[in-house]
């Protein structure tokens, strides 16, 4: 499969957080081929091992969740309301078609929608609508009829646009924030299939980092590494009204590296690491710019007596909202850096 078209099947599937079954068996599927065993822990995250020639393990780490949304509700006229799952922007949602998965698995869609500016005030049109003010249409006029339909509380669901090319290696979907990285976790283990690995790898495929890197700081504790790599689709903001001092990350530049967010201030030893590994193999890279968002490695870095840890982002517009936006040389030299720092192991940081 070629590297877009993996992303299209990661962006396009579903996986709120808590929720991440179809995104598990895709990855499942996908990875298996290339590594030794493949589990599952009791909380949902997918592990696949890859034995090396030291028994000391390096964890590569993505998260398989996206941001979403839960109902909370069903009122008398079929009208869905809500709550987030995962941070979300208020003054982006409403309006959007959405897609819910009930309790047998089928996928309904919806529309988010509010009162219509229309009839609201002035003020009331100066100010985002909360999401305890925004409802989803399914189509029911009763409560009887969503149920009908598999509407219940505690159903996940999400906006959804299809992913697609806007121009020439330059890609949309929804997801990106972290699908982004676990299609570079794939591609690692693919092009690294026929060599010997110098560590144990394991890829690990966390669910509910949108919750607070929930899986992450399970499957650290039972992987037990010697040093982790988080793999990130990150804050992109290269675009009008915004200070290049305020840009975390800039589309075209290359994976970035993080020095520090808020949840970790990664050691020097492992920046420096990435840094000669990079510009030895001529790949392009960047600074994540301290200390926008948290990665899985804020948990892993904290796990038992600590792990060193690191961070490279593929840089994605607009994460966390319906849609976002990657280059994909951005993508390729990620998997580039990532592949590169494996084959350097343990000697460049242990």
């Amino acid at each position: 499969m070629q590297p877009m078209e993996l992303l299209r099947e990661l962006s396009d599937a579903f996986g709120v957080s808590g929720f991440e079954d179809e995104v598990r068996e895709i990855l499942r599927a996908r990875v298996s081929p290339f590594v030794d065993s493949v589990t599952v822990d009791p909380l949902g995250n997918l592990i696949a091992l890859r034995k090396g020639k030291d028994s000391r393990v390096l964890m590569l780490d993505a998260h398989m969740d996206e941001v979403g949304f839960i109902v909370k509700w069903v009122d008398d006229k079929g009208y869905v309301r809500f709550a987030p799952l995962g941070g979300w922007d208020e003054r982006i949602i409403g309006g959007h078609r959405v897609v819910l998965r009930t309790r047998a698995g089928k996928k309904r869609l919806g529309v988010i929608g509010s009162a219509p500016p229309h009839i609201l005030s002035a003020e009331e049109r100066a100010k985002p609508i909360p999401i305890d003010k925004m409802f989803v249409d399914v189509g029911a006029t009763s409560r009887q009829e969503a149920s009908d339909l598999g509407v219940e509380i505690g159903d996940p669901f999400t906006i959804h646009y299809p992913f697609g090319e806007i121009a020439e290696g330059y890609v949309t979907g929804k997801a990106l924030d972290d699908r982004a990285g676990c299609a570079v976790l794939i591609e690692t283990a693919r092009r690294l299939a026929e060599e010997e690995l110098p560590m144990t790898t394991a890829f690990s495929f966390a669910f509910g980092e949108e919750l607070g890197l929930r899986g992450a700081t399970t499957a650290a504790f039972r992987i037990d590494p010697a040093f982790a790599l988080a793999v990130e689709g990150t804050i992109g903001a290269d675009m009008p009204g915004i200070a290049e001092e305020n840009q975390p990350t800039r589309l075209g530049r290359g994976p970035a590296v993080s020095v520090a967010d808020r949840s970790i201030v990664v050691s020097p030893k492992v920046v420096r690491a990435l840094e000669k590994i990079a510009d030895e193999n001529g790949i392009p890279y960047q600074y994540k710019l301290p200390t926008y968002g948290s990665t899985d490695a804020g948990a892993i870095h904290l796990t038992r007596g600590g792990v060193l840890s690191g961070i490279v982002s593929v840089p994605c517009r607009f994460i966390h909202s319906p849609v976002s936006t990657l280059r994909m040389n951005d993508f390729e030299n990620t998997i580039r850096l990532v592949t590169s720092f494996v084959r350097s192991l343990p000697k460049s940081v242990l």
